[in-house]
């Protein structure tokens, strides 16, 4: 990194690259024609979009490619399997386009496009032509923001927010630094991934991050990165510009099947992200979304890749938590052994579920909190209200 005046600048080969967005399989000559018209059912039901860099670090010669599992589309999408609303959302939807789940933290979904559509999405129905549930308009949610004193925390969501122009970005995080209790503002975003250069390139950005992440109230980057393979050296400097400019970096994933399902994979990324200041936080358990059963992996293998994953690196290559992202909040899971499944919620809906730990049975076939059965000699509460 060199210094410029009192702006920290960062090194890159190329600062002002631009990515090419693909929207059509037709674009992409190393789909085989065999594949290609099963493969366009499935991007007219959950939509396909990627681009040229990110299409650039799949190995077309190996047909389990875990970048290629990530964004090109697979048949088993059409399973009938799952939910589109895995989590309930719509439970916690205050306002149009306003989630307010956990009582000091609101989700505003802001935009209801990303860089490139993961194919394991758990939104994956925003992006679908009949969804409304995202607005441009925040002004409900910046008003029941102002209305709730207890809201120290703004998810900035969607879609990815670093899709919108850099002003509207700027006009929404000024909004939110106006409003004294709001202390925390993160951007939950896949851009650091699908396009380094969206902050590179763009000075304005980063005098919008030096401004409004202060000592006091900071902003976190949310990252995604899935795979080891993503941390290009454009990624690395693109989490690297982030820092120089006021930011918190961390990294939130869900475990995926065949792409990130293996312990070596896992303990590669979090090692890597740890060094360049982007440390894992949380791993997620697939939800049960509609379209997704080819991605999913069993609970109880999950713990243990993610277990095994953990004796490796340092410290803060290990501080990520492996939690199911349930209706009534995030279940972590602690430990799996020959009878049981320890659990304890993280974060919980309902204040009697604060902090409650839970035994099940040990079920190697269940991959979510309502597929497991309670231990013999444990009460577990009723998961409602």
């Amino acid at each position: 990194m060199v210094v410029k005046g009192d702006v920290p600048q960062v090194r890159t080969t190329n600062p002002n690259q631009r990515v090419k967005y693909i929207r059509s399989l037709d674009k992409i000559p190393n789909i085989p024609p065999e594949d290609r018209a099963i493969l366009e059912q499935v991007a007219e039901k959950f939509v396909f979009r990627a681009n040229d860099y990110y299409l650039g670090l799949i190995n077309w010669d190996d047909p389990h490619d875990p970048i290629k599992q990530l964004i090109i589309p697979r048949k088993e999408e059409l399973n009938d399997w799952g939910q589109l609303d895995a989590s309930n959302e719509q439970a916690v939807t205050v306002a149009h386009g306003v989630q307010h789940k956990y009582q000091d933290t609101v989700l505003l979904l802001c935009n209801e496009v990303c860089g490139a559509y993961c194919r394991y999405c758990f939104r994956k129905r925003l992006f679908m032509d009949e969804n409304d549930e995202v607005t441009n308009d925040v002004s409900a949610g910046l008003a029941y923001i102002r209305e709730n004193p207890q809201v120290s925390n703004v998810l900035l969501t969607g879609g990815d927010p670093l899709l919108m122009s850099t002003r509207r970005l700027t006009e929404i995080i000024g909004a939110l630094r106006e409003i004294p209790h709001v202390r925390i503002i993160r951007i939950g975003s896949k851009m650091p991934a699908f396009d380094p250069w969206r902050v590179l390139r763009d000075e304005e950005l980063q005098r919008t991050f030096r401004q409004y992440s202060t000592p006091e109230k900071r902003i976190y980057i949310m990252a995604h990165f899935d795979h080891p393979r993503e941390l290009t050296e454009p990624a690395m400097e693109g989490i690297a510009c982030y820092l120089a400019n006021g930011l918190i970096c961390v990294n939130q994933c869900p475990l995926i099947k065949g792409i990130n399902d293996d312990p070596d994979i896992l303990a590669e990324m979090y090692e890597t992200l740890s060094h360049i200041g982007c440390p894992p936080y949380y791993l997620f358990q697939g939800r049960p979304t509609e379209g997704n059963e080819a991605y999913e992996v069993p609970l109880v293998r999950g713990w243990q890749i993610f277990n095994e994953a953990l004796r490796h690196g340092s410290g803060l290559a290990r501080r990520a938590r492996f939690a199911m992202s349930h209706e009534t909040g995030k279940v972590e899971v602690l430990a799996v052994d020959d009878r049981h499944i320890y659990t304890r919620y993280h974060r919980a809906k309902y204040e009697h579920l604060r902090g409650r730990f839970m035994v099940f049975k040990r079920d190697d076939n269940a991959f979510w909190l309502d597929q497991l059965e309670p231990a013999d000699d444990f009460d577990v509460l009723p998961l409602g209200a």
